[in-house]
């Protein structure tokens, strides 16, 4: 048993993080000390029995503790940020926002540099942007840029003597790098213009795509000027919410706290090159006796290190503790950066000018969380209702927590390129990163059952066989059909003695494709449309798993429609498949074609250029649709 006054006696008085836990070894705290012998010791003295009910809380809750040392208050401080994000303890002030939020990554560390979307920074001399909240702004930027400057598309690096160039550069989209076409000096020149423009400096950009809308227009090319002006209307909705211009083509982030009795979030206000540009709103786990201060400093530390770049000050209310701490820690690359409390000038104008601004949104903010709350709650007392009336039970410790719940599709075309697709959803919200695909192995020709049989046995086998992507198991499986659909389901589960484990109800449709009802494994119903929260819910996990398994299903067919039959021929590749069609223009050429003929392609030996008309001799077949004209 761990004796808490014998492990006092041994802590050491340097700087560390220290973890209290409770009596099941749960992390409910971490904290950082310059000595963790004073610091640890202080929670067990009399004087904190007067502190606030959260800390007495805490320390009633706490049956052991582990420490790590550091070399310096800055390293337990960077230690404590990431072991705060580990184990999200009970009592810590934490930022509950779990999200991986996409960059924009121009790839500085290329001779010719890309502009991509990312989920991941990394130290590897590439040039990061972000992270954003708005995925679909992202793409957006990512497709203008990318068209607007010709920038290569491709992750090739070394491009060997006669290497062809793809379709890219065909269709005019690509400067062709490949094959030595692009000018470095040219390529770069744009390169700056983008991190110009991802900087927030948009000019360059707007006065390129006018110039070209332009010159097209007085050529009466009509369509790609409209092409052009729509580009520029893009680039400006990108730019739209920049609202004022205070700050003189500086980059800062204002961050203020709102703290109610309901709820409490931190309001992030981006000023980029002196505008005002962007608003966004995290959700903040926190208690009552919690300060504002206490809320912008756990921000500070939770959020800013997962960014690739800080901007060099930070304004607000009132300054945080640690402050010089806090700024050692976000200065990185011999960036500077300042957290800075305005008193006067043009920077508090600022600060309240967002302060007034954020005002009217707490209201707006407390409405759409209590929403939320009740929106789970609703989704939460259904699946209960549907539990009871499937004489299901979950287990003690999931009891209280929302119904995970799986469902299955097949997809495929009269049986061909047949797949599986398994969405999952944590109550009323998808959890994408647990989708899974499944390309049907056993199965021939349309047969549903047997291949939502086969999907089942092997995420579940996984599962028992200790898979940890498929080890967490369903409260509830709904199973896209009828009675015939769990049966298939059921007779899976039982097999693998996991029966007791989930409920599985399937989802009935009526005449019309509607569905209709939620049916149980022994043919009982639950009439939806007198359950209008389920019946949604139940929609919502059906049309996701639909376009799950489509999208899939489409993905595979089209890759495997476009497979060339020259990739069938022993000695042709990827490689010699491009460059005869690139020589010849069409597979009917490349079919009539001698083996001199076929000799004229540089990486075609004699060899291979029988196998190529032995090939066409033996097999009768007609060119794929996509093949037969692709370089005209």
């Amino acid at each position: 048993m761990f004796d808490i006054e014998e492990n006092l006696k041994k802590l050491p008085d340097t700087p560390g993080v220290y973890m209290h836990k409770d009596k099941i070894g749960q992390v409910i705290y971490v904290g950082k000390a310059i000595s963790l012998k004073n610091r640890v010791r202080q929670y067990f003295q009399s004087s904190y029995q007067n502190s606030s009910p959260k800390v007495k809380a805490m320390v009633s809750h706490i049956a052991s503790f582990e420490y790590i040392t550091c070399g310096s208050e800055m390293e337990a401080l960077i230690l404590e940020c990431n072991l705060i994000k580990k184990y999200m303890p009970k009592y810590n002030v934490l930022l509950r926002d779990d999200k991986t939020y996409p960059y924009i990554m121009v790839t500085t560390s290329e001779e010719y540099p890309r502009v991509v979307k990312t989920r991941r920074i990394a130290k590897d001399g590439n040039r990061y942007f972000g992270p954003y909240s708005d995925v679909g702004a992202v793409n957006r930027i990512v497709d203008l840029l990318t068209s607007v400057y010709m920038m290569k598309r491709c992750s090739k690096t070394d491009f060997p003597k006669n290497f062809r160039p793809c379709l890219n550069y065909h269709i005019g989209v690509c400067r062709g790098v490949c094959i030595g076409k692009a000018n470095p000096e040219e390529y770069r020149k744009d390169v700056d213009e983008i991190l110009e423009f991802l900087e927030g400096k948009d000019q360059s950009l707007i006065q390129k795509m006018r110039a070209r809308m332009e010159e097209a227009s007085e050529k009466l090319r009509f369509e790609e000027a409209a092409k052009w002006r729509d580009a520029m209307t893009a680039a400006a909705e990108l730019k739209e919410t920049q609202r004022v211009t205070m700050i003189n083509g500086k980059d800062l982030d204002i961050v203020l706290p709102v703290k109610s009795e309901k709820q409490s979030f931190i309001v992030l206000f981006s000023v980029r090159d002196g505008k005002l540009s962007g608003r966004e709103t995290f959700p903040i786990q926190s208690e009552e006796e919690d300060t504002r201060k206490d809320l912008v400093g756990a921000f500070l530390k939770q959020y800013y290190s997962q960014w690739a770049n800080v901007p060099p000050e930070i304004l607000v209310e009132e300054e945080p503790e640690e402050k010089e701490l806090l700024e050692e820690f976000l200065s990185r690359d011999g960036r500077k950066v300042k957290i800075i409390e305005p008193k006067r000038g043009v920077k508090r104008k600022l600060l309240d000018l967002t302060k007034s601004d954020i005002v009217e949104m707490t209201k707006t903010l407390e409405t759409k969380a209590e929403t939320r709350k009740e929106q789970e709650l609703l989704v939460y007392r259904e699946m209960e209702t549907l539990a009871e009336e499937g004489g299901f039970v979950r287990s003690r410790e999931r009891q209280g927590k929302p119904f995970r719940v799986e469902s299955y599709d097949i997809s495929n075309t009269n049986g061909v390129d047949s797949v599986g697709a398994m969405v999952v959803f944590c109550g009323s919200k998808p959890v994408r990163k647990d989708y899974r695909k499944f390309k049907i192995r056993t199965v021939e020709g349309p047969n549903d059952y047997g291949s939502l049989q086969e999907v089942l046995f092997r995420r579940f086998r996984r599962a028992l066989q200790g898979d940890p992507s498929f080890s967490i198991y369903p409260d509830v499986i709904m199973m896209d059909g009828g009675l015939g659909q769990v049966s298939s389901a059921c007779q899976v589960l039982d097999a693998l003695g996991l029966s007791k484990k989930m409920l599985v109800v399937g989802l009935a449709k009526d005449d019309h494709h509607r569905t209709r009802a939620v049916v149980f494994r022994d043919g009982r119903e639950i009439l939806l449309h007198d359950h209008p929260i389920l019946f949604h819910y139940s929609g919502t996990v059906q049309e996701e798993v639909h376009r799950f398994a489509i999208t899939f299903h489409h993905q595979l067919h089209t890759k495997n429609t476009m497979h060339s039959m020259l990739e069938d021929i022993p000695g042709v590749g990827e490689k010699r498949r491009t460059e005869l069609l690139y020589h010849f223009k069409t597979m009917d050429a490349i079919r009539k074609a001698s083996v001199e003929q076929l000799m004229e392609v540089p990486s075609v030996t004699e060899p291979v250029a029988r196998n190529i008309v032995k090939f066409f001799q033996e097999n009768k077949k007609e060119p794929l649709l996509g093949e037969k004209n692709i370089y005209k």
